[in-house]
């Protein structure tokens, strides 16, 4: 096994599955089954072994199976980077998510350094028109798969920033308040900004050199124009302090998206233009992951194949396959999944009482 991989997944109380054990063997997995069934639960799970709080952004509390609500656990088998790894990760009775590797307690960001989960939900389909805020998401979230060290510069940046909100809400004026948070948020946000140039760069090299069925999208940060952070902090105070809260900064960033071959932006699109940019979005950050780490990213694609046609799915699993992936996907027919043949693992998903079921 040469990328990187799940090996088991065992999972408790966790959304509709009370109890459940996944043996898999390195290829793509076909997660099958009804909607409802519980299928992207799976896919969930798996999305927590990564920092963060997953691909549906849930509380520890709203993962829990109900009515039972003692608390959830996911435990796995992780073929990592350069190392065999037992991940646990859990919550009980409200507690704030916990994450042990190797039988060690650690914090999530640790998760980031022995693998990489990249995802994409229906969810995302409004990417393109919907507010920054989903946008600078995203972005983060891929720019978290090239560096994870990333995720501790959000949150110095967003720490300096809330404690600097509450003096303006609180109409402090006095200077020395501000200058000690003010230079925290200008570190932390230069170390973001560069972190997402970079990103982006790499995803251009990766689009540039491909031979893919997706269509390129030529990316672009935006809303980052403040050289001195700083001192432009300092500049915007009274305007800021008018408003309550900070108004520039990388949390105001967006990211601006070209449809390459047609010169036309990704908002303007068809919706089905839209979701071929996303996949090929994912099918980059997985190459540029592979090239520079030597294994590619476990996927979580989401009802990925519905919206396709049969020589995009085909294109899609040919490339996934390409890269060596393990790529868990969700559907709600297996004929979906008919041109992967004996490339994938197939699993069925249904349920009886409330309870998922899981068998090969």
């Amino acid at each position: 096994m040469s990328g990187l991989a799940i090996t088991a997944l065992t999972l408790s109380h966790f959304r509709s599955h009370k109890a459940a054990r996944l043996v898999f063997d390195g290829r793509p997995v076909a997660i099958v089954g009804p909607n409802g069934a519980g299928k992207t639960n799976i896919l969930e799970a798996v999305s927590l072994l990564s920092p963060g709080r997953g691909l549906r952004r849930a509380s520890a509390d709203e993962i829990a199976r109900k009515p039972e609500s003692l608390g959830w656990k996911v435990s796995a088998d992780l073929h990592g980077l350069g190392a065999d790894h037992q991940v646990e990760t859990w919550a009980e009775g409200g507690d704030t998510r916990s994450v042990r590797i190797d039988g060690k307690a650690t914090t999530q960001s640790a998760l980031g350094r022995i693998a990489r989960v990249l995802w994409l939900v229906p969810a995302m389909d409004r990417l393109w028109i919907e507010a920054a805020e989903g946008r600078r998401r995203f972005l983060d979230r891929m720019t978290l798969s090239f560096t994870p060290d990333h995720a501790e510069a959000v949150l110095a940046y967003e720490k300096a920033m809330r404690d600097r909100n509450r003096l303006l809400k609180d109409q402090i004026t006095d200077p020395h308040w501000y200058g000690a948070l003010e230079g925290q948020m200008a570190v932390a946000g230069a170390q973001i900004t560069a972190n997402r140039r970079a990103a982006l760069v790499a995803l251009a090299s990766a689009q540039a050199d491909a031979e893919t069925a997706f269509p390129r999208a030529d990316l672009a940060l935006i809303g980052e124009d403040a050289d001195d952070l700083a001192a432009a902090l300092v500049d915007n105070r009274r305007r800021d302090m008018a408003a309550g809260r900070s108004l520039i900064g990388p949390h105001r960033a967006d990211m601006a998206a070209i449809y390459a071959a047609k010169a036309t932006p990704a908002a303007q699109c068809s919706t089905g233009e839209q979701k071929a940019l996303l996949i090929s979005l994912i099918l980059a950050n997985a190459r540029a992951l592979s090239a520079d780490l030597g294994a590619a990213p476990i996927l979580l694609l989401d009802e990925v194949a519905a919206h396709l046609d049969t020589n995009r799915r085909a294109a899609l699993y040919d490339e996934i396959c390409a890269l060596g992936a393990q790529a868990l996907m969700t559907g709600t027919e297996a004929a979906l999944f008919d041109s992967l043949g004996a490339r994938a693992q197939n699993l069925h998903v249904s349920e009886s009482n409330g309870i998922s079921q899981v068998s090969a």
